[in-house]
């Protein structure tokens, strides 16, 4: 039940911070609630650590999940299908915002390894949105 309102309570933040406010405003303040709210309460499979750092100036998100698996060839093919997947459900619950990428803002997303080299990389624009949710 906690977790239900929980992720309520983010969802309503995250819309009401969308609105109303100008693109630069919305990625400042989505990276803030990010990181207090989203962040400390995210659960995937081997995800050690999630963060969010907003880039105003070249209308840009970067999240970054840390992962507790080795860099290898194995876990790097899993990445790169399970990867895109835990991106669309952050999609599908909004705690990834097609408004902002809709309105112009590119969100660069990492799935690093347990040494912080990347095991997987997903560019979401505009243009990219509907190829990768397919």
């Amino acid at each position: 039940m906690n977790k239900i309102k929980q992720i309520l309570i983010t969802i309503i933040l995250v819309m009401s911070i969308v609105s109303c406010k100008n693109t630069k405003q919305k990625l400042q303040e989505y990276v803030v609630t990010y990181n207090k709210t989203i962040a400390p309460s995210f659960r995937a499979d081997d995800v050690t650590l999630t963060t969010a750092r907003g880039y105003i100036n070249d209308d840009k998100i970067e999240l970054r999940f840390e992962t507790n698996l080795e860099q290898n060839e194995a876990n790097k093919s899993a990445a790169v299908i399970s990867f895109p997947k835990l991106i669309k459900l952050m999609i599908d619950k909004d705690q990834i915002p097609r408004q902002l990428i809709e309105e112009g803002v590119q969100f660069d997303v990492y799935f690093l390894a347990d040494d912080n080299t990347v095991l997987d990389k997903e560019i979401l624009k505009g243009e990219s949105l509907k190829d990768f949710l397919k």
